[in-house]
């Protein structure tokens, strides 16, 4: 997405152009004005023996209003020329921009034809950003749908167990079901509404306070021993290579980070499985690859991966809110590093993250 300062000389960038084009025209026409002066006088020094000539030029007045009015016609006619050519570009990109506060986002200016460097570049980033808009415009869309539903599925199950505790009349086994049924699934909204006030915590964040010196691997430990009720169940073989690396940071932040991706591993990888979380580092960076035996995903799957409420399996089959990977990539953005991810359908995933030393 454009930046504010991205945004700031894209408009720059447009008056310094209309400021060009608008000297263009004035020194077109006062080219074409001596043009005619000149042309003017060298027709008078060679036909200055013919009558009509002759009685033009007996009265300087009228050579002067002549000059004047043949100057104004030419240079009329040229700028209205030379106008349309190299302005054709600016009226589409007018008239596109028309189209966008439309809500037409699929609307793009032609890059062929007669373009400045800067009229090039401007339509170049005009059609970047309709580009950008319309990318937004699906997400949105999604967004919608995806938290529509992932809201309104454990509120319809709340309603409709408290409406059988309520008016029904279940004995004490089924009585403890639907609470239990109850509570897990306020425990799901909770638990949704937390990770979306801190992703909008996150987003917000420009840059990362309360550095402090710790040991990475140690923190990878923990994160895997938090998830241990996860892989124990599942009966999956976790696999430490954690070198002793030390590194001043944000360590809450870059919880979240290990947090999703040792979760997200160990969600897509099936019974029997294993996940590997390997630390390496040198002088200037340090590693992080988080590595299972897991579904893997397509290419379609993997380009959208990091996007918000994006889930790969629309059927809302595997639980999930689409929102761990984001958070875990804005977490590692903030903290001056990357992530990546390789997959293979039916092999596994892995995930590397880079950090500053």
């Amino acid at each position: 997405m454009k930046t504010k300062k991205e945004t700031l000389e894209t408009i720059k960038r447009t008056q310094t152009l209309r400021w060009r084009l608008t000297l263009f025209v004035l020194l077109i026409i006062v080219v074409a004005s001596g043009l005619t002066g000149a042309i003017t006088l060298f027709s008078y020094l060679l036909f200055r023996k013919n009558p009509v000539v002759a009685a033009i030029t007996v009265n300087p007045l009228s050579l002067t209003v002549t000059l004047l009015c043949t100057c104004v016609v030419i240079g009329v006619l040229l700028t209205g020329f030379l106008g349309q050519y190299y302005l054709r570009p600016l009226k589409n990109l007018i008239a596109a921009t028309k189209e966008v506060r439309r809500g037409n986002f699929k609307a793009q200016v032609d890059t062929k034809g007669p373009t400045t460097s800067e009229m090039g570049q401007l339509i170049n980033s005009f059609n970047d950003m309709v580009r950008e808009l319309d990318g937004i415009e699906l997400f949105r869309n999604d967004f919608i749908n995806n938290f529509s539903h992932e809201f309104k599925t454990p509120i319809i199950s709340i309603r409709g167990f408290a409406k059988e505790l309520q008016y029904g009349d279940p004995d004490p086994a089924q009585r403890q079901e639907y609470a239990k049924i109850i509570a897990e699934e306020a425990d799901r909204l909770a638990k949704l509404s937390t990770n979306v006030l801190e992703l909008s915590k996150l987003e917000n964040q420009q840059i990362i306070t309360n550095r402090t010196k710790f040991y990475l691997d140690e923190q990878l430990r923990q994160c895997i021993l938090l998830h241990e009720s996860e892989w124990s169940r599942k009966n999956i073989e976790i696999i430490p290579e954690l070198a002793e690396v030390r590194i001043e940071s944000n360590e809450e932040i870059l919880s979240h980070v290990w947090m999703n991706l040792i979760h997200n591993a160990i969600k897509f990888t099936a019974a029997n499985g294993t996940v590997t979380v390997t630390l390496n580092a040198d002088e200037t960076r340090v590693t992080v690859r988080i590595s299972d035996t897991g579904i893997g995903m397509s290419e379609e799957v993997r380009a959208h991966v990091f996007e918000k409420f994006y889930q790969g399996d629309a059927s809302h089959h595997r639980s999930g809110y689409g929102i761990g990977l984001t958070m875990a990539h804005r977490a590692a953005t903030l903290c001056g590093g990357t992530i990546t991810v390789e997959s293979t359908p039916g092999v596994g995933s892995t995930f590397t993250v880079v950090l500053p030393r």
